[in-house]
């Protein structure tokens, strides 16, 4: 069987259950206690508390604006994956909502509530989509001016923390901030951080089709470097530094291009300075050994 088609089938089987997990979250231990999620989820709750229209329906119809912005921009697979999420987490909801709710007490639904939505979330995330389409606008903005993925979506949730404290009052404000906090530490463990960027190293001989590549499909330059294997002679190393929603996409352009590449990637803690595109392509050439 094809080895592409098997990834395919894990990565929308793992999104069908974060999908799931993510769904039981809000509707069995968030919205009974009006705590709220961030991004359009959390600004669909609030509407359909506000007017009793169906939460499945605003978590599709308020995301659809975003997933056609973001579909020529992000690739057509992320957003047809973040589509299916999204299909996926309303059909949850409307299920259980005719369950009974897990728990009254906040407490318990802040705890567990948020628990199981960072779960839920890390695992759409890490199959490469997502549940919100606040998520797709963070990705423009950072291809596109360099700020941070985690602080573009957390300053929209502090506006709609804020417009929760005055429409709830601000104790179902910061429940909420709460619930915003476990949700996020959650997903670091299943899926790195939300602003965690990652450095890519590949060793190539196919370096500059897979940097005209990379810098086409995620805007991202490369630095190039040449190395010396014990074994294997002169090779080409790429070096890019990325976020981690594009480590998937990165992932498709190298298996496509060159399956025999080696790749590590790592944690980046801190960017200093600026990505240049240079007007040849938008690679930056160095010139190492490698020891």
């Amino acid at each position: 069987m094809n080895n592409k088609f098997v990834k395919e089938v894990t990565a929308y089987m793992m999104m069908t259950v974060g999908a799931c997990i993510a769904a039981f979250a809000i509707e069995e231990f968030l919205v009974p206690c009006t705590i709220l999620d961030g991004g359009i989820v959390g600004i669909s709750i609030m509407i359909s508390s506000l007017t009793g229209i169906s939460l499945p329906l605003l978590t599709i119809v308020l995301n659809i604006p975003f997933l056609i912005v973001g579909f020529k921009r992000l690739g057509h697979g992320f957003i047809i994956k973040s589509a299916y999420a999204m299909v996926v987490f309303a059909a949850f909801i409307r299920i259980f909502e005719e369950m009974d709710n897990a728990t009254d007490d906040y407490i318990l639904a802040v705890s567990f509530g948020g628990v199981l939505l960072g779960l839920g979330v890390g695992l759409v995330i890490k199959a490469g989509g997502c549940l919100d389409g606040t998520e797709t606008v963070a990705i423009m903005l950072n291809r596109k001016y360099h700020f941070q993925v985690g602080q573009i979506i957390l300053a929209f949730n502090v506006i709609i923390y804020a417009t929760a404290g005055v429409l709830f009052g601000f104790e179902r404000a910061m429940y909420s901030l709460l619930t915003y906090f476990i949700t996020s530490k959650v997903l670091d463990i299943v899926e790195t951080g939300i602003n965690q960027a990652k450095a890519a190293m590949i060793i190539t001989d196919r370096a500059d089709d897979i940097a005209g590549r990379i810098y086409e499909r995620l805007g991202r330059t490369v630095t190039i470097m040449e190395g010396e294997g014990l074994v294997s002679g002169k090779k080409v190393v790429l070096y890019c530094v990325l976020t981690r929603f594009e480590i998937r996409e990165l992932r498709e352009i190298i298996e496509g291009l060159d399956s025999s590449a080696f790749i590590t990637i790592s944690d980046v803690s801190e960017i200093i300075g600026t990505h240049i595109k240079s007007s040849s392509g938008g690679k930056e050439e160095t010139v190492s050994k490698e020891a």
